[in-house]
């Protein structure tokens, strides 16, 4: 199994003791929710996720308490489709060829939330600071939706 992301990796290093854990989660939740909301997952999470999916797109929970609740702070290949993990294995997974030509899932969210942050005229602690709410996702997941057209063109479908 190829683990894109673990809340754990976060939160067991260099985390700020001020934060909840589930801060360490916040970046992968809003992929994962954005992968939700394409029906991008696999047969196997909606099954045994339903209930928490549909708390997801009512926006009952956020994207971190999914990753956290659902799938205990973990994020792997087997959470997405075939589409789902061929895009997350060029766009979220680092240093890739798409990744160095258009971006990756982790520079297109630190930039976006750091000119958030500077037209605000505020920075971010760190990158687990950046608040996990609906107003975050809705930007980030433009972003998202922006790059997978890209990814589209460059795989040529």
């Amino acid at each position: 199994m190829s683990k894109y992301d673990d809340a754990s990796w976060h939160y067991g290093g260099d985390f700020p003791e001020s934060l909840p854990q589930k801060n360490g989660a916040t970046h992968t939740g809003m992929f994962l929710n954005w992968c939700i909301n394409h029906d991008l997952i696999s047969d196997e999470l909606k099954e045994d996720g339903a209930e928490e999916i549909e708390k997801l797109k009512r926006r009952e929970i956020t994207g971190a308490d999914f990753v956290m609740n659902a799938c205990d702070g973990k994020f792997s290949e087997y959470d997405l489709s075939d589409l789902g993990n061929s895009f997350a294995k060029d766009y979220y997974a680092d240093d890739t060829d798409f990744g160095n030509r258009y971006s990756s899932f982790a520079d297109d969210y630190v930039n976006i939330f750091d000119g958030k942050a500077e037209e605000n005229d505020y920075e971010y602690e760190t990158f687990y600071h950046i608040e996990d709410t609906y107003e975050n996702y809705d930007l980030m997941a433009q972003v998202i939706d922006h790059r997978f057209e890209e990814w589209k063109e460059y795989i040529g479908s």
